[in-house]
């Protein structure tokens, strides 16, 4: 399928007059005259999915939030970090008022008054030009009185999960919830099993409420406006029938142009990698990684279309579309240390047998990467692997597991040869693609996490 520019201009758009001219805002104005209900039909017809990792029905998602009875919120989670991830800050950087439409039309289907997008402090570039993109909309009288409220959160991992990002939102560490936002969302004034409960609003009933929140990633709702001012049909003609439209690709790693591509749903992931200039010279492909929320992708199933069906078909998943590239010289036991490391790190630890877990296989791995491992360090792996789920309010413990029981499974030839104690590759330092900028095709990497520690504080460096 041809490379697509859907939701990516060709030039940015730093302007709300230029943002009308190509077409701006007739999605919300058309969201006001059909109404939230055909609205949602709408969504709902186009096949869109959301694109934060999870793929799940957007129509559906709104259509049973705005079931729950209550006050409700909605919230645009623009709080990137999944490593090999660039998109939404491409995004905002690209036109940050799709964006802002996008919310919009979603709190009017929520009949919310206030709407939140929770974004790093970090990524201060995306978030001035939100900031302007409000500012300019509220002021043409775009936004009819509605609230937005940008919420500047931390960097760690847990920011970006939905649960974690509404305890942001109100003041909060990032420690993810037990109950999903539909069920127990931002200011709720019922039982919080643990976390501070709020005095209810004015106007509102004393009785316990759960404000139920919509939650959705930034392309996600920057797809909406789309939708809704070409129509559903058009959305529908593009990717494949359970994955319409397109999806924002980052590719960085053992690659020769790092970037961010949009591609129509359905293209092989080779073709991606071939509009990214393909793999360094004298070099092949050896493995991809979806972030860190999915198996290992192996070179042999490049061929595989970008849609989430076809990806769950070969045991990983699309995820947000980020893929970190590993050629023939780099080592997959050092990529499964720093993966692990990464995501024990990043652990909340409010689940021990995720904290402890995470941190004991990542010992391990560091003893078998430095060629000191046994068998038993293998068998002691895979033990702590089958646990490290047990009790978990997020999916980390799962990513956990789903990233290292594969790279063990995939390349098991090159963990047989760390435990005889060498490697035949040459050493390499393969850090974790947490990614602070792409610029002119290289990747600009958070060295600094390589300094995080488990409490999430750094060494010194």
């Amino acid at each position: 399928m041809p490379l697509s520019s859907f939701l990516l201009a060709e030039s940015p758009v730093t302007s709300l007059e230029q943002y009308l001219e190509l077409g701006g805002g007739k999605g919300l104005l058309r969201a006001r005259r059909i109404g939230p209900e055909a609205t949602i039909e709408e969504i709902s017809r186009s096949g869109l999915r959301g694109r934060g990792g999870g793929g799940f029905p957007t129509g559906a998602k709104w259509a049973s939030t705005r079931s729950v009875p209550g006050r409700h919120y909605v919230v645009c989670n623009a709080a990137e970090g999944e490593p090999a991830t660039f998109k939404d800050r491409t995004l905002m950087r690209a036109n940050p008022y799709q964006c802002v439409e996008g919310l919009a039309i979603a709190a009017l289907c929520m009949d919310a008054p206030d709407a939140y997008l929770g974004t790093k402090a970090k990524f201060e570039v995306e978030r001035l030009s939100l900031e302007l993109a409000i500012q300019e909309m509220d002021a043409a009288g775009l936004l009819e009185g509605m609230t937005m409220i940008i919420a500047a959160g931390p960097d760690e991992y847990l920011f970006g999960e939905e649960k974690a990002l509404l305890e942001v939102i109100e003041g909060h560490d990032p420690m993810p919830r037990l109950m999903p936002p539909f069920q127990h969302g931002l200011f709720a004034t019922g039982p919080q099993m643990g976390w501070e409960a709020h005095a209810p609003e004015p106007g509102q009933l004393a009785s316990p409420e759960a404000n139920p929140t919509l939650v959705n990633n930034l392309e996600t709702l920057a797809n909406v406006p789309h939708v809704l001012s070409r129509g559903s049909e058009r959305f529908r003609r593009m990717g494949s029938e359970e994955s319409p439209g397109t999806i924002v690709c980052t590719v960085v790693g053992d690659v020769a142009r790092a970037g961010v591509y949009e591609m129509e749903m359905g293209s092989p992931l080779s073709e991606l990698l071939e509009v990214a200039g393909g793999p360094l010279p004298g070099r092949h492909f050896k493995a991809a990684f979806s972030g860190v929320a999915n198996a290992v992708i192996h070179a042999s199933d490049f061929d595989t279309p970008l849609s989430y069906e076809a990806m769950k078909a070969i045991g990983s998943g699309l995820g947000a579309g980020g893929f970190a590239l590993y050629d023939d010289s780099a080592c997959m036991v050092a990529v499964a240390h720093e993966y692990s490391r990464f995501l024990s790190v990043e652990s909340c630890g409010q689940c021990p047998p995720c904290k402890t877990g995470s941190a004991e296989i990542t010992a391990i791995l560091a003893k078998i990467e430095a060629g000191t491992g046994s068998e038993a360090d293998v068998g002691n792996v895979g033990r702590r692997l089958q646990t490290v789920t047990d009790a978990n309010r997020c999916y980390l413990g799962t990513e956990e597991q789903l990233v290292v029981s594969s790279i063990l499974q995939t390349f098991p030839d090159e963990f047989a040869t760390h435990l005889e104690g060498w490697c035949e590759l040459p050493a390499r330092h393969l850090p974790i693609p947490k990614l602070d900028d792409i610029v002119e095709g290289v990747a600009v990497y958070d060295e600094r996490h390589a300094r995080k520690r488990p409490d999430w504080t750094y060494a010194e460096p």
